[in-house]
């Protein structure tokens, strides 16, 4: 296995929520450690799947410290409101023995400016040198990283050692392209479901950081197992590798919206993880037609994915 924490596939946890609403960390590190037993290079905490914004710094901070003394590999996400907190969360990653750092840009506050993202980047890398770190690129976030300002950050602090792309095709060729080809050790890691293997095939990543991942942990293994293979020519991998991708794609794009985690804890639920059922917010639930038409799809998916593991022999 390589050195490297940004390599092969790591889900991006969702955090559980007990009855009174608050997580429920023994359930966080059991499905952490499940997912890793599976395969898993290591897990995400806590991102846009943690519910970040929704959980305290102390909260947030307990989940990290629980997953790291459990031995799980670790990487965490530095989402916050301000640079003060973000900065507090890469110091105790640091701190309790994380493996990794996802950096996530300001938000709200001056998010456009390029002048305020690198001193908030640079605020974060500073605080845990000796965590190996990737920056977090999404459309969402209203701020683009680009090849200038990584490279910058890059000089500064040898800890920036790839990047995370959450954004479609043309922004995944584009860091490709103009940041993670321009070092062997500077690292891609494909950050939406969608583009997994375009990702490998195209970009070169190194890994894929996932959501679906949680509630098909095997079946998005085998994903990135035959991306990689593509990857390096195999035309059959490349051709099962897009098969699979394009059954998985409706469940793979609730990813991109505003309710992935509503719709992957309602997966993980339907797989019998009954700790998922539960949101933090008490409105936050899918209506009626979105909860049909993810069973409706899921269920399709089983049902082709066994005919066509069957057909491969690839179960």
């Amino acid at each position: 296995m390589s050195d490297n924490i940004f390599t092969g596939c790591i889900p991006a946890l969702m955090t559980p929520c007990t009855a009174e609403r608050t997580p429920d960390f023994s359930a966080l590190v059991a499905k952490a450690r499940a997912l890793v037993d599976l395969g898993m290079r290591a897990v995400v905490y806590c991102g846009s799947m943690g519910d970040w914004p929704l959980l305290s710094e102390h909260q947030r901070q307990e989940g990290v410290a629980r997953l790291v003394a459990a031995g799980i590999p670790t990487i965490v996400g530095t989402g916050a409101i301000n640079t003060r907190e973000a900065v507090s969360h890469a110091a105790h990653a640091a701190q309790v023995g994380a493996h990794g750092l996802m950096v996530i840009p300001r938000v709200l506050s001056r998010g456009s400016s390029a002048a305020a993202q690198k001193a908030h980047f640079s605020a974060i890398l500073k605080a845990a040198p000796q965590l190996p770190a990737v920056i977090y690129n999404s459309p969402y976030y209203g701020f683009a990283t680009r090849a200038d300002l990584f490279f910058e950050l890059r000089h500064a602090f040898p800890n920036l050692i790839g990047f995370k792309e959450f954004g479609g095709a043309a922004d995944m060729r584009y860091a490709a392209e103009n940041i993670t080809s321009k070092e062997e050790d500077i690292t891609l890691m494909a950050g939406v479901d969608t583009q997994v293997v375009h990702g490998f095939v195209n970009c070169n990543a190194s890994g894929a950081i996932t959501g679906i991942g949680n509630a098909l942990p095997r079946e998005v293994l085998q994903l990135v197992a035959l991306s990689k293979q593509a990857a390096q020519g195999d035309a059959k991998a490349r051709r099962l590798a897009r098969e699979l991708e394009s059954a998985l794609a409706v469940l793979s794009s609730f990813d991109e919206g505003c309710d992935l985690v509503l719709f992957y804890k309602h997966l993980m639920v339907l797989n019998g993880d009954k700790e998922y059922t539960l949101h933090f917010n008490e409105s936050d639930v899918l209506s009626e037609a979105q909860r049909r038409y993810a069973e409706q799809q899921y269920a399709l998916f089983k049902a082709w994915y066994a005919h066509w593991s069957a057909e491969h022999r690839l179960s």
